[in-house]
């Protein structure tokens, strides 16, 4: 399987060198599922696109720092290339950043999730709809988490399939080619934790020694990375 990677995002310089760029830990988390994986990356940031919709066999859309309502044009370029995803029904992955801009290109809403503030750390999701990809099997799925803004609407004809009180529309499906997750499966713990004692004073004390602690409890980073590559060869 070929996958083309969508970046919207780099990571800081000062972390490059010892955990490489978001395509990097992609490659590193799936590799380790399917070694005979091929990867092409597009740094949309820097506005490279496919030629088309078909040009791989799948798709992966990575995390950003900008919000999916910013006003850069690059962001708004994307949108259309989804939609042209969507048209011709080819398998997306949207992590975090593309979990958001996935549901917001397609009709859905993204917002800054004021009443609750930042989401940092190892979040525990329920699942609440059990799919035939999904394997193996797993009632609950821990996954490290970066983000201020949430999905508050998905387009139509899309499913929650993984939910918590944090994030009520942490997992979802549309039409059984998109599917989102707003939890990082890519990233480290430590690189989870970097980037946490940057942003320290953007978080807030009290999220940041709690996202901290967080980091003790396990992650389903290998069943996250399973049910992706299931999902886009199924």
């Amino acid at each position: 399987m070929h996958i083309g990677i969508l970046q919207c995002d780099h990571v800081v310089d000062e972390l490059m060198p010892t955990f490489g760029d978001y395509p990097d830990m992609f490659r590193r988390l799936l590799l380790r599922t399917d070694p005979t994986l091929q990867f092409t990356v597009y740094d949309l940031t820097r506005n490279q696109f496919p030629a088309s919709a078909n040009a791989h066999d799948a798709w992966l859309i990575t995390g950003s720092k900008w919000s999916t309502y910013d006003a850069d044009p690059w962001i708004r370029r994307a949108e259309e290339f989804i939609r042209e995803l969507h048209a011709h029904k080819s398998r997306t992955v949207g992590i975090c950043f593309g979990h958001q801009l996935i549901a917001q290109s397609l009709g859905g809403k993204v917002e800054q999730a004021g009443h609750v503030g930042w989401g940092v750390g190892v979040h525990e999701a329920e699942i609440k709809v059990q799919r035939p990809w999904m394997d193996p099997p797993a009632s609950t799925l821990s996954l490290l988490v970066s983000h201020q803004d949430q999905v508050t609407a998905l387009p139509e004809g899309a499913q929650v399939l993984a939910s918590h009180d944090f994030c009520p529309i942490d997992m979802y499906e549309l039409e059984g080619h998109m599917l989102g997750f707003q939890g990082h499966p890519e990233f480290p713990k430590e690189y989870s934790r970097s980037t946490m004692v940057r942003r320290r004073h953007l978080i807030g004390e009290d999220t940041f020694e709690s996202g901290v602690s967080s980091l003790e409890n396990p992650i389903n980073e290998s069943i996250a990375a399973q049910w992706i590559l299931r999902f886009m060869s199924a």
